[in-house]
C-alpha cells in the first residue's frame, strides 16, 4: 500500500497523547521496506511521540493522500533490522551507500518501526 509512496519526502505520524489521549501529528522523514515503515527519533526515547508510542502503539500514518492505521514499535538495538533501518533512512536523506560510514544522525537516532496493514 505505501511501498509505492516511498519516494515521498515526508510522512505524517499521528500518535495518541499518553497524558491527554488526544491525537498528535508530526511530520517526519521515513523509509519503507516491504510492509514496514521506518522512522528515526533524533530525540531518542525522550521524544514525546516515542513516549506516546510506548503507552499506545496504535498510530496513524499518512503519506500524500494515503492514510492507514498501523502499529508502531521500537526496533531492538544491534539487530539486522536496526542496521537496515539506519541504512535505509541515511541512504534516502543523507546519501549513504555501502562501504561508507553512517551519518551521525543515523548512528545516534532511535529507529522506530511501523508495521503497516497488508494490502488486501
Amino acid at each position: 500500500m505505501f511501498e509505492r509512496l516511498g519516494d515521498a519526502d515526508v510522512c505524517y505520524l499521528t500518535t495518541t497523547g499518553r497524558i491527554t489521549g488526544r491525537p498528535h501529528e508530526i511530520e517526519i522523514w521515513f523509509a519503507v521496506r516491504e510492509a514496514t515503515l521506518y522512522v528515526l527519533s533524533g530525540g531518542g526515547q525522550g521524544a514525546d511521540w516515542v513516549k506516546n508510542i510506548g503507552k499506545q502503539p496504535r498510530v496513524r500514518i499518512r503519506i500524500n493522500s494515503r492514510a492507514a492505521a498501523a502499529s508502531a514499535r521500537l526496533v531492538r538495538p544491534n539487530t539486522a533490522e536496526d542496521t537496515a533501518a539506519r541504512e535505509l533512512l541515511d541512504g534516502k536523506y543523507m546519501g549513504w551507500r555501502a562501504g561508507k560510514r553512517l551519518s551521525s544522525w543515523a548512528r545516534g537516532a532511535l529507529p522506530v518501526a511501523i508495521d503497516l496493514p497488508s494490502a488486501s
